[in-house]
């Protein structure tokens, strides 16, 4: 039996929930000076992915849904950036950087076949 959403079936959904979930496990650490800076702005970039996954998977056309797996690939993007500049600044440490930005890695890839299989 299918799933009711669409994008419940996809692995790469599955791993931006993963990713998601991790980025707020790390943020949980920062300073709180930075509740409303890079915490606010790590959280709600890899919650986009997930978001633009699904937004996608519900459009009528391959065309449609392939842009927002574009916008959810710029998102893991930002992210990646985004956790440079708290390892930089000791948010976070060696391994607790590298964890999610192999997940990031793992899902750009991820995203990256996604576009591939929705183009014509």
């Amino acid at each position: 039996m299918a799933s009711k959403f669409r994008f419940y079936d996809l692995d790469v959904w599955r791993k931006a929930i993963e990713y998601a979930n991790d980025v707020y496990d790390v943020t949980g650490r920062f300073p709180d000076g930075e509740r409303f800076g890079l915490t606010s702005q790590l959280r709600r970039a890899s919650v986009s992915i997930s978001s633009n996954i699904a937004e996608g998977s519900g459009r009528s056309t391959n065309r449609d849904f392939a842009r927002f797996v574009e916008i959810a690939y710029g998102s893991t993007m930002e992210t990646v950036s985004q956790l440079g500049i708290a390892l930089k600044r000791d948010y976070v440490s060696r391994p607790g950087f590298e964890r999610p930005t192999q997940i990031a890695d793992d899902l750009a890839r991820m995203l990256s076949g996604l576009r591939k299989s929705l183009q014509p």
